[in-house]
């Protein structure tokens, strides 16, 4: 006859249900193989663990046990395994997680019940679901079993964007600290309690909750097992105080004839044994008992003890109520499915299933449909029964603020601006940092209070001051360097990053009193002015025989021919032309005079409609060069950039952005170095007198600081995307450059030269001009045929040249009696040649 041993605490609904079913058990295996088995059951105590101790030394010395199974808790286990050990008497434990060193440690230490670790993500997946972030997780002090779960718990809430924002640890049966918590509870803004702890402490906490009108709307409650395991058992006041909590309990099948005729029986003889339970279900406790008992006894068939029937036992693979029994290492394989359950009435709504790597689904088999969401499962009853889902959060009665540092120097307002009331009494805050950290925590799906504090100092010692614990966070325009990193972390900037380079630039329009000069280059008016006067002489040379108005005095007739040059500019004289030569010329002339006035017109158009703007310094090598001062923002990181980055050394602080612009425009400080934000500011506020200069150099932008490590850091990142994503903050921006006004300032200096040079013409240039050349040549070499009158001719030429060359020079009445028409040369031709 085999002797088995049990250590229950028959005061627990757990402990009843594994009494009964390993009595049934026992008497199973004598029905079924007609072989007698001795079964001693002694009392525990859960909160005396030694008890368990002194019983399992009762059972071994006193009742020469082969094997013991229980106790419950780990607290109980560890002692009995010591007692067993030394006897090499097998221990079959049914607490609910055991550490993984501990069958290490101890060889008869064999784990009957199933490491149910894997429902921290279902819980986790519960969270995802409806979208919350942060969770309070309630449990038990001096339960060993928290070592175990809240790390799991802890970690799979990270894994899905959660986290846990508070530790609460109740002592047992302690009603004065449990309404203390519970009131710190309400004060906080979260609002999601999983709540892990012993049946009778967890029914103490509801109708406590429910008398603190925490089991209202707003409230969001997850119970893990075994407390929904035991749903059914609690009393009709307990479960009216649970109504809306959503529960993970272990899934075992309910629909096998095994099961059908354990139920029956079960409940059968818990009725008989125990009236006063209003409940007479088996749950997982009395299945995983039943399995256990059953392996054990199967194991001490034939008498074996000690090693034997270690060895037995740990061969088991059978098919119970709870799944198959198969031990893996003295442990059973992990609980992988559990059932979400809803309390609602007297009893509770089966919501759905949560599989390890299927996660939900309303069924369990081949055919089930599998969700990513509970929302996909139905819908739930929550606490108070509102016809919306919780949030997760509320406004806290009472909570500590966040401080949060503001720069109060900032050269740009427009960023952050802190001012005081005209009393003196109030600060504000105001700027796009502040607008954006404001948007920012609109987003987030909690409250976040917060109080802003001014900073006097640099940015650097502003970012250290959260590594100081002076302040919880930085908003403004911090930008984000690597050696700050050293103090806090950043989220993701908002704005764009980069360095630039800003300098003067010079306006094409300076000069206007001679602005009707600057569509041509010197070099080209003088051109202009030498054709002009060629072709005039050319055509006056071939009609002056034909016209009595181009004769007369010398000098009256260098006044027609530079009249003739420069009026065919503007009239057409084709009908008062007699010779096809000069007609000739004058087409060719007249076309060129056509482009030249056509382009001149939209030359100078362009320079009154378009502003043509250089700077004055192209690069950082020529400024290096140049060693001219260069400016920066007082108290930034710019300053370390130049001297360590740039090799500038000549450099200058300002305070203020129309310091900057002062000293650039009298050349006090040759270029200013801006963070590309604050550049676009300046140059919308400056945009006709500076300009951007030199390429880009690489740097973080802005952010919001926060302390290394903190959970806010993803968060608030997280949110401002969402802000950037739905186009507010580009409004803000908008709105920001909207309100400044442009100083439409006159450059000091031209920097560059629109007017156009002969090299654009000279193809006109030289079609007009070898065209009157030609005209020249025929008219003097073939048309007049009297020597004489040629001779006359390049006299009255060489002449005008005199004139020209010696304007000083008066003409004698020998050359003033120089006329075309006569044919005879005069006496002083030939002196006159000579001259030449």
């Amino acid at each position: 006859m085999g002797i088995i041993g049990a250590i229950i605490d028959n005061s627990s609904r757990i402990g009843k249900e594994e009494r009964v079913a390993i009595e049934m058990a026992v008497e199973d295996f004598y029905a079924n193989r007609n072989q007698r088995l001795a079964l001693h059951i002694r009392n525990s105590q859960r909160e005396d663990p030694l008890q368990a101790a002194l019983a399992a030394r009762d059972l071994i010395d006193g009742q020469q046990v082969q094997a013991i199974l229980g106790p419950h808790t780990w607290e109980e286990t560890s002692l009995v395994v010591k007692v067993g050990s030394e006897t090499n008497t097998p221990i079959v434990s049914f607490a609910e997680a055991t550490p993984k060193w501990a069958t290490e440690l101890w060889p008869f230490l064999v784990q009957a019940s199933r490491d149910r670790l894997k429902q921290m993500e279902a819980i986790a997946d519960i969270v995802q679901s409806w979208e919350w972030h942060r969770v309070t997780v309630i449990y038990q002090d001096r339960d060993s079993l928290a070592n175990e779960v809240l790390p799991h718990l802890s970690y799979a809430l990270r894994q899905v964007g959660a986290e846990i924002s508070h530790l609460v640890a109740l002592q047992p049966f302690a009603s004065s600290s449990l309404i203390e918590e519970l009131e710190k509870l309400q004060k906080d803004q979260c609002r999601v309690f999983v709540v892990h702890l012993s049946v009778p402490l967890a029914a103490q906490l509801f109708e406590k909750a429910k008398e603190m009108k925490m089991m209202e709307k707003d409230y969001v409650w997850i119970t893990t097992d075994p407390i929904t395991s035991l749903v059914n058992s609690f009393n009709a006041s307990s479960i009216s105080s649970m109504q809306g909590i959503i529960g993970v309990k272990s899934y075992f099948p309910e629909s096998g004839n095994q099961f059908q005729d354990f139920y029956h029986r079960f409940c059968r003889r818990f009725r008989s044994e125990h009236p006063e339970e209003g409940n007479n279900e088996p749950g997982i406790f009395a299945a995983q008992a039943y399995d256990a008992a059953r392996a054990v006894a199967l194991a001490s068939t034939e008498g074996s003890k000690g090693r034997k029937l270690l060895a037995k036992l740990l061969r088991s693979d059978l098919h119970g109520l709870s799944g198959r029994i198969k031990f893996t290492d003295q442990n059973l394989a992990p609980q992988h499915v559990f059932q979400i359950i809803n309390v609602v009435g007297r009893s509770y709504r089966e919501l759905g299933y949560w599989s390890d790597g299927i996660r939900f689904s309303k069924t369990i088999g081949e055919s089930a449909s599998n969700y990513s969401s509970m929302k996909d499962l139905g819908p739930v009853v929550w606490p108070g029964e509102p016809w919306y889902t919780p949030k997760g959060w509320n406004v806290p009665i009472q909570a500590t603020a966040l401080r949060i540092g503001v720069p109060n120097g900032s050269t740009f307002k427009e960023y952050v601006n802190v001012e005081k009331d005209p009393l003196g009494n109030n600060l504000s805050f105001t700027g796009l940092a502040i607008d954006l950290f404001k948007a920012t925590l609109e987003e987030l799906p909690y409250y976040l209070p917060y109080e802003l504090c001014p900073f006097n100092g640099t940015y650097d010692s502003l970012v250290e001051q959260i590594h100081l614990h002076k302040f919880d966070a930085v908003v403004g325009d911090v930008a984000i360097v690597s050696r700050r990193y050293e103090h806090a972390e950043f989220t993701h900037p908002y704005t764009e990053a980069g360095l630039v380079m800003i300098v003067p630039v010079m306006s094409k329009t300076c000069n206007k009193a001679w602005l009707f000069m600057r569509p041509f280059t010197k070099p080209m008016w003088a051109l202009i002015v030498a054709i002009n006067i060629y072709n005039g002489f050319v055509v006056w040379l071939i009609e002056r025989n034909h016209c009595p108005k181009l004769k007369g005095s010398v000098l009256n007739q260098i006044g027609s021919l530079i009249w003739l040059s420069f009026t065919t500019l503007f009239s057409l004289h084709g009908g008062k032309l007699h010779s096809n030569l000069s007609r000739m010329t004058m087409v060719v002339w007249l076309f060129m005079a056509l482009i030249i006035t056509q382009t001149y017109t939209a030359n100078l158009a362009s320079m009154l409609t378009v502003q043509q703007l250089e700077p004055t310094i192209t690069d950082v090598d020529a400024l290096r060069q140049s060693n001219a001062m260069v400016g920066y923002c007082k108290g930034s990181f710019v300053s370390a950039y130049l001297r360590e980055v740039l090799d500038i050394h000549n450099i200058k602080q300002f305070d203020s952005i129309e310091e900057y612009a002062e000293a650039l425009k009298s050349e006090v400080i040759a270029a200013a170095f801006l963070e590309a934000p604050l550049a676009k500011i300046f140059l919308r506020k400056y945009c006709n007198v500076f300009m951007e200069a030199g390429s880009t150099f690489k740097v973080g932008g802005f952010g919001f600081v926060f302390p290394r490590g903190s959970p806010l850091v993803p968060e608030v990142t997280e949110a401002m995307l969402k802000v950037t994503e739905s186009g507010k903050l580009r409004d803000l921006e908008n709105s920001m450059l909207a309100s400044l006004k442009c100083l439409d300032l006159d450059a000091q200096k031209d920097s560059g030269d629109p007017s156009l040079s002969p090299n654009s013409f000279w193809v006109l240039f030289v079609f007009t001009g070898g065209t009157s050349t030609t005209a020249l040549v025929i008219y003097t070499f073939f048309i007049h045929k009297s020597v004489a009158e040629r001779k006359t001719n390049w006299t009255i030429m060489l002449a005008a040249m005199k004139k020209w060359g010696n304007p000083n020079r008066r003409f004698s009445r020998r050359d003033s009696n120089i006329n075309a028409e006569s044919p005879a040369i005069p006496p002083n031709a030939s002196a006159l040649q000579a001259q030449v």
